[in-house]
């Protein structure tokens, strides 16, 4: 067996040889550490004074995290307009190539009505109902994120969300959101604009405000929303986490991450490329390479270095890919490696090894999957016509991307004619007693009470 002690620019597992049970798994695969992505103590009291103090409480916040001193929250159509107008003709053009894959893709995802008929008069519709109103949380901070818009956005539109709001933090020198972020939603058509961040951001969308006067219609009075999604730190992840029991939400999303797979005939600059682009977005950003190569590890590990050193952001990639969430896992076999990659449960999949596509299928546990050399996460980060919202710290075992679903509601509709009724009737009966519930069974009975007496 070869031997790698250590890399230079990345921590180094060694799994060859080790069991591949889940639980050792989960136990030695890299992670961020809890506490770096939960600070409800802090969350928690600024939600409840939101809850109680509406307005207050959020200006309050956005002056002490944001500098935010102005009396109006919400971005002004004039503002949105200049936005897009003033739009590098390049950023536009990507953003709208990007917004027509993504609604192409989105389109195709909206179920159609179904009845299904269970009996003679007896049938099920089920229904799949598009949110009132949502939220769309779009982050600020160490990047810009327009993509995110459409992200959000567009899933909510092909749903057919009737209200949809998007709240994101102020720029410091103009109070305003980015104006690539407004100028995003002005393509999208999206109105309502709210120049607020962070944790503020997910209690006003929550709890929603009435104006300084306590007049609800007027400009800027927050509604609350029905369903919160998109991306943020940790601070708008644990807000979303702690509202949730009164409104939906897409995930508790923790800082950005990608898992590769990748064989002796992978690519290393390719595999350092796209580690790197991830562990761009943050410090606590998660950059991992599975492989059973170790002369790739090699390979890579000297790439990341040389990139690392030539990035525009290199300190804060350096400390991503140092970071206890990051690493280079060696196992066995690409098998091996399968099995990481699936107890991992990553946002972000790539696979670069041979037979890659056959490979996807045996991958299920990942927010999205990019199959082979050409398939690159960014791709997916901005204009494949997949959504970069996606289950992150292990939660893609359980979790979903974001896309139409997120903001519909499945509802049924039942309808029996009094003779499909009367042929369960019985069953009905005896289920209730079973349950001691004779109530249910009477319930029925009544509407059989009159036939009874006739007869």
């Amino acid at each position: 067996m070869d031997v790698v002690d250590t890399l230079e620019n990345i921590p180094l597992i060694d799994l060859r040889g080790a069991a591949l049970d889940r639980r050792t798994l989960r136990t030695r695969l890299p992670r961020a550490t809890p506490e770096q992505n939960a600070p409800v103590d802090a969350v928690g009291p600024l939600l409840d004074d939101i809850r109680a103090r509406g307005r207050d409480a959020v200006a309050e916040a956005a002056a002490r995290f944001d500098g935010m001193t102005g009396t109006a929250f919400r971005v002004s159509s004039a503002a949105l307009s200049e936005a897009a107008e003033l739009l590098d003709p390049a950023v536009r053009s990507g953003l709208e190539e990007a917004i027509r894959r993504v609604r192409t893709v989105s389109a195709a995802e909206v179920p159609a009505p179904r009845t299904t008929v269970v009996a003679a008069g007896a049938s099920i519709t089920t229904r799949h109902l598009p949110a009132e109103r949502v939220g769309l949380y779009v982050p600020g901070g160490l990047a810009v994120y327009p993509s995110s818009v459409v992200m959000n956005a567009v899933p909510a539109q092909e749903a057919g969300v009737g209200s949809i709001a998007i709240a994101s933090p102020p720029q410091p020198d103009t109070g305003l959101p980015h104006p690539t972020v407004l100028a995003a939603a002005q393509l999208l058509g999206i109105e309502e604009v709210w120049s607020i961040g962070g944790a503020q951001a997910i209690g006003a969308f929550a709890y929603g405000f009435a104006d300084q006067e306590g007049v609800l219609e007027t400009r800027e009075a927050m509604e609350p929303v029905d369903i919160i999604t998109g991306p943020g730190n940790a601070y708008v992840a644990t807000a979303k986490a702690l509202v949730r029991d009164r409104v939906g939400i897409d995930a508790v999303a923790g800082p950005t991450e990608i898992i590769v797979l990748a064989d002796a005939e992978a690519d290393p600059d390719y595999v350092a490329a796209d580690l790197v682009s991830q562990a761009e977005h943050d410090p606590l950003a998660a950059a991992v390479l599975v492989t059973d190569s170790p002369s790739l590890a090699q390979a890579v590990d000297s790439h990341l270095g040389t990139r690392a050193a030539e990035a525009e952001h290199s300190q804060r990639i350096r400390t991503s890919l140092a970071g206890a969430q990051s690493g280079v896992v060696l196992v066995d076999s690409i098998d091996a490696g399968i099995a990481v990659v699936n107890a991992y449960a990553g946002e972000h999949v790539e696979l670069h090894v041979a037979d890659a596509q056959e490979v996807a299928d045996r991958i299920i546990n990942g927010g999205a999957v990019f199959v082979g050399p050409h398939t690159p996460v960014a791709l997916g980060d901005y204009i494949a016509g997949s959504n970069h919202v996606l289950p992150t710290m292990g939660t893609a075992a359980f979790g979903d991307c974001l896309s139409v679903h997120a903001f519909l509601r499945v509802s049924q509709v039942v309808e029996y004619t009094e003779a499909a009724l009367a042929d369960v009737a019985g069953h009905i009966a005896a289920l209730a007693s079973a349950e001691r519930l004779p109530a249910h069974g009477e319930a029925i009975a009544a509407r059989f009470a009159d036939d009874a007496r006739q007869g």
